[in-house]
């Protein structure tokens, strides 16, 4: 069996974390002997621009690597040129379903990591003062703005009220201001269409009967700031419940018992990451390994990425895998040279 290049991989990454997010798929398909196309977010073509620099002064042949300038129009007549092997995307599902069509209809390979609604259980025997802590990270990380971040805290009933009070403590004393200061906790999202987006949705929830425990309030003054917010009685229906809320806001959801918990869990159009919190490890490791719908599980802790391990997820957060052996083996032929004996 080889491993052979395939040509040209064409990449569309986003604007949450500009350089680390193009170097994922960029190195290894770098690796792999692939070229590489980027049409960065548009309000990071800076930073496009900036990792070709960084590319091309490096040893690298300057044809295998290109940042390109062009609008969605453009994208779709990329996709479909010939020289054009592979098509990746990090972004949103709405995004996700138009790409991963065009390509479809080009008949390309493609990977699309999408969006999530990351469930993190809390069961009955989980170390409170560990999951709480583990949670405010997990969903504060880069302001909220993050797909593998925390957004669903499903907390067993026998625990729920424990966690709620902690929780709610340290949400209150998340602090707001300049990122460049340390003695803040979260920074302004990155536009205010963003932030107004996001307040949207919460409005939208507690119309539907969810309720604001700490935050949901536009602060006033510059900067598109947003509180860290916790939403209880969530329930389906509501976007707190349904979609991805991207910003600062974790919706709080009691469940009867780790039955319920996971059902809660895998209710969910989305499948990218997750969280179980409990003392019994291995039970832990059982749940995520046979029940969680989601493309990884972090057992009592939480990390943004490991670069030796396989990052995706399944459902409406997309298909296909970045990192790791399965990372660099998705834009390849995978050719199998049969030798027969005289």
């Amino acid at each position: 069996m080889t491993y052979q290049p395939i040509g040209v991989i064409y990449g569309m990454q986003p604007w949450n974390f500009p350089a680390y997010q193009v170097f994922r798929y960029a190195i290894a398909n770098l690796m792999a002997g692939n070229s590489v196309l980027l049409k960065h977010a548009a309000n990071v073509t800076g930073s496009g621009l900036l990792i070709e620099k960084i590319f091309h002064e490096s040893e690298l042949p300057n044809d295998l690597f290109r940042t390109i300038l062009i609008d969605h129009d453009q994208s779709e007549k990329l996709i479909e040129n010939d020289k054009v092997r592979g098509v990746t995307l990090t972004g949103s599902d709405a995004a996700g379903r138009i790409v991963g069509q065009q390509a479809a209809k080009a008949i390309k390979k493609s990977v699309l990591e999408l969006g999530s609604n990351d469930a993190f259980i809390v069961l009955e025997d989980a170390d409170i003062e560990t999951a709480v802590e583990t949670c405010t990270q997990a969903r504060l990380v880069n302001n909220g703005e993050t797909c593998v971040a925390a957004k669903r805290f499903i907390v067993v009933d026998s625990v729920y009220d424990e966690f709620r009070k902690r929780i709610v403590e340290k949400f209150e004393g998340t602090k707001s201001g300049d990122p460049m200061d340390d003695s803040s906790d979260i920074g302004p999202l990155a536009r205010a269409d963003l932030r107004d987006q996001l307040h949207e949705q919460v409005e939208q929830s507690v119309a539907k009967g969810a309720t604001i425990a700490v935050g949901g309030k536009v602060p006033e003054g510059k900067g598109s700031f947003y509180p860290a917010t916790i939403l209880e009685n969530v329930e389906k229906g509501q976007p707190a419940y349904d979609d991805e809320l991207f910003g600062p806001v974790a919706s709080l959801i009691r469940a009867k018992d780790d039955d319920d918990a996971m059902r809660i869990a895998n209710d969910s159009r989305y499948g990218l990451g997750g969280a179980i919190f409990s003392k019994d490890e291995e039970k832990a490791i059982r749940l995520a390994s046979e029940q969680f719908d989601t493309g990884m599980v972090y057992i009592n802790g939480y990390g943004l990425a490991n670069p030796a391990l396989p990052f995706g997820g399944v459902k409406n957060s997309g298909y296909g895998r970045e990192h790791g052996g399965f990372g660099i083996k998705e834009f390849v032929n995978i050719k199998a040279v049969h030798v027969f004996g005289k």
